[in-house]
């Protein structure tokens, strides 16, 4: 029994599994090599250490190098992974795809798993729908998070190796693998979206199950379809939120409680979240997931911070009890207009805030732990920088999006 189980999780695990699911959805190696290059010894991005690694790449005059399709044979087109890893420079080698409509559906399912869709989905559920789901799905997210980030720290099993995979996005390469982080958190915040709103809002359940796991399985196959994850990683990361699930379900309330009515919640909060980033890495090389830790704990640090001004300032109140379920609201012009009103001028002063900080506290932070800023990049490398930059920087967005927003609407009428 447990010689058959092995094999199926090595099975599982196996990166050709990933390369057969890349060929059946039509992305394959490039069509020519040109180029090689040595790269960098990965000790968490799959390969083996030291060996130079065949860079291929197909360029003309319609920008394949930049990641524009091209024509390469009948329909198929050649392009970049996506993002490279603004710290390690590392672009990735180009690849064919054979099916546009698989690889843009991918992108918006990997993209969902991504800072891009938080900062903004976050903050649009508080400014405009239901602030008291919001806070309880962050606070899911940010335990989610932590410990998928965590127990890839402990684990430290490599990427799928490339080859036979076939490396679609990048900028998550160095760091490790097990369990997916993206699955997790795609089966944590639709299933706890789910669970939050099913009884305080009138809509059909078969639909917010339906747009639940599809949500999920999007995502979960989408970190496939990118090389980023094994199957195995995809089906740990799946159950391993379930798991946290359904843990933290029951103690939503009760936390939600505390952070907004505790005296000394913005205290607690702060040092806690600071806390657990700084005792949770101990890694050997640099990753994006010591960052992105750090990154996480800030933001729910923040917000949670922001939450407890709220509700001591009557902020933003929280639609009354008595009236649940709530309708939905009937659409109309003016309404969609005010939602995306709020929408557009919050996610402005939010990304100039995330902007303005970051221009500010890498100095800043360089000069504190006597370590030079003139390559920020490098700088960005070091642990004693990182977190406190990381962790200042997002703490300021969350922040900035569940307060200093929502006061901005008070201020203009448009509350």
């Amino acid at each position: 029994m447990k010689g058959r189980l092995k094999e199926v999780l090595c099975r599982l695990q196996d990166p050709e599994l990933v390369a057969r699911f890349q060929r059946l959805c039509g992305v394959s190696g490039p069509p020519s090599e040109s180029e090689t290059v040595k790269r960098a010894p990965p000790d968490a991005r799959g390969g083996e250490p030291g060996k130079p690694e065949k860079r291929r790449r197909k360029v003309d005059s319609n920008g394949a190098a930049n990641g524009e399709p091209l024509s390469c044979s009948g329909d198929t087109g050649t392009v970049k992974p996506l993002r490279r890893n603004s710290l390690t420079g590392d672009t990735g080698l180009a690849f064919c795809v054979e099916n546009p409509l698989l690889y843009y559906l991918f992108t918006i399912g990997t993209e969902l798993g991504n800072e891009l869709f938080y900062i903004s989905f976050f903050p649009f559920m508080t400014w405009n729908v239901d602030p008291v789901v919001a806070r309880q799905l962050i606070v899911v997210w940010v335990w989610v998070m932590y410990l998928g980030q965590c127990a890839k720290d402990v684990i430290r099993w490599p990427r799928p190796s490339s080859p036979p995979v076939v490396k679609v996005e990048v900028f998550y390469n160095s760091e490790y693998s097990m369990p997916s982080t993206h699955a997790m958190s795609a089966t944590a915040v639709p299933l706890a979206l789910l669970l939050l709103t099913h009884t305080r809002w009138e809509y059909p359940f078969l639909l917010g199950v339906t747009i639940a796991l599809s949500w999920c399985v999007l995502v979960c196959l989408s970190r496939i379809y990118m090389g980023m994850h094994s199957v195995l990683d995809v089906i740990a990361g799946f159950l391993f939120s379930l798991l946290i699930l359904v843990v933290f379900s029951p103690t939503l309330h009760l936390i939600d409680t505390f952070n907004l009515s505790f005296r000394y919640a913005p205290i607690v909060i702060v040092s806690l979240h600071a806390g657990l980033g700084l005792f949770s890495f101990t890694l050997d090389t640099w990753s994006t997931s010591r960052g992105d830790t750090a990154q996480i704990l800030g933001t729910g640090a923040g917000i949670a911070v922001a939450s407890h001004l709220n509700y001591q300032l009557d902020l933003i109140p929280d639609p009354p009890a008595s009236a649940l379920p709530f309708p939905a609201p009937t659409l109309s012009f003016s309404l969609v207009g005010l939602c995306l009103l709020r929408f557009v001028l919050g996610v402005l002063v939010v990304l100039a805030t995330r902007a303005v900080m970051k221009a500010l506290t890498v100095p800043l932070v360089c000069w504190f732990v006597g370590i030079p800023s003139g390559d920020a990049r490098k700088a960005r490398q070091h642990m004693q920088v990182e977190l406190p930059y990381r962790y200042i920087v997002y703490w300021t967005v969350g922040f900035s999006a569940f307060f200093l927003v929502p006061y901005l609407f008070v201020c203009i009428g448009l509350s």
